[in-house]
């Protein structure tokens, strides 16, 4: 094992997929310090993955348990942006095949911008069926916010290409014809709801970037809507938008101060 190299025991370590426990066994005999430095680091990455993956697995289980009643054509469903102070409510709906497999899937809130968008490209690209509907904040303003949520839910179901047999919804009872379960925090523990999640946010964050270009001095491009200071020094200074939403407080407060 002394012939390799420490750079060339990195590379195999780390630039390969399966890595051969005898390998590694052979690997811990080795006496150099920077070798046996190498060894832990695999080992805590591995251990990690094997996390990851049972954190997955975990997330399938709704996804399972309906399969095995005879629904295969299952939608999780969410929303974003229930609580800014402007833009769209907008909700995701997504079909994922029963063989899908995305390592770190999670509630979006919880990713990073770019593994959102990552994995919102991969979500586009395999999932059977994707729907998203938006709510504008003049009708949430007139229907109030929950009602718009649940609005966009079923708007987003009724964009699915491909009908679905059963429906997982993030917190939230619907008036649907379709069987369904709502699943408190359900977008970090149905990857179908998280992948919903997903779309619904990379989506909502896109039309705020659009907003923020015509808007600049609300700061959309960074706050999304929401009640930052920033936003509500911009309020105070520049009044409100058609995209604010005026029944809610701060923006209320505003109108009437002006």
């Amino acid at each position: 094992m002394e012939n390799l190299t420490i750079g060339e025991i990195d590379r195999r370590l780390f630039s390969e997929e399966d890595v051969d426990s005898r390998f590694i066994e052979q690997l811990k005999k080795d006496n150099r310090k920077g070798v046996q430095r190498l060894v832990m680091k695999w080992e805590k990455q591995e251990e990690q993955r094997k996390q990851v993956h049972q954190q997955f697995i975990d997330m399938t289980s709704f996804e399972r348990e309906y399969r095995s009643k005879g629904f295969h054509l299952i939608a999780g469903i969410d929303e974003a942006g229930r609580g800014p102070l402007a833009g769209p409510v907008v909700a995701g709906a997504v079909i994922l095949p029963e063989n899908f497999y995305l390592l770190g899937i999670n509630d979006s809130k919880k990713l990073t911008e770019a593994k959102r968008e990552e994995y919102f490209k991969i979500i586009i690209e395999e999932a059977l069926s994707v729907g998203v509907g938006i709510i504008e904040a003049a009708e949430i303003d007139e229907i109030n916010i929950l009602q718009a949520s649940k609005k966009a839910m079923l708007n987003a179901v009724a964009q699915l290409e491909t009908k679905p047999d059963f429906l997982l919804i993030d917190a939230v009872s619907l008036d649907t014809p379709y069987p369904y379960e709502a699943l408190i925090k359900g977008d970090a523990r149905s990857i179908s709801i998280a992948a919903a999640s997903i779309i619904a946010k990379v989506t909502r964050d896109g039309l705020m970037k659009e907003l923020g270009n015509r808007f600049p001095q609300y700061g959309f491009h960074a706050n999304m809507g929401y009640g930052t200071a920033g936003h509500l020094n911009a309020l105070r200074e520049h009044g409100v938008t058609d995209h604010h939403r005026k029944t809610f407080a701060p923006v209320r407060e505003c109108i009437q101060q002006n």
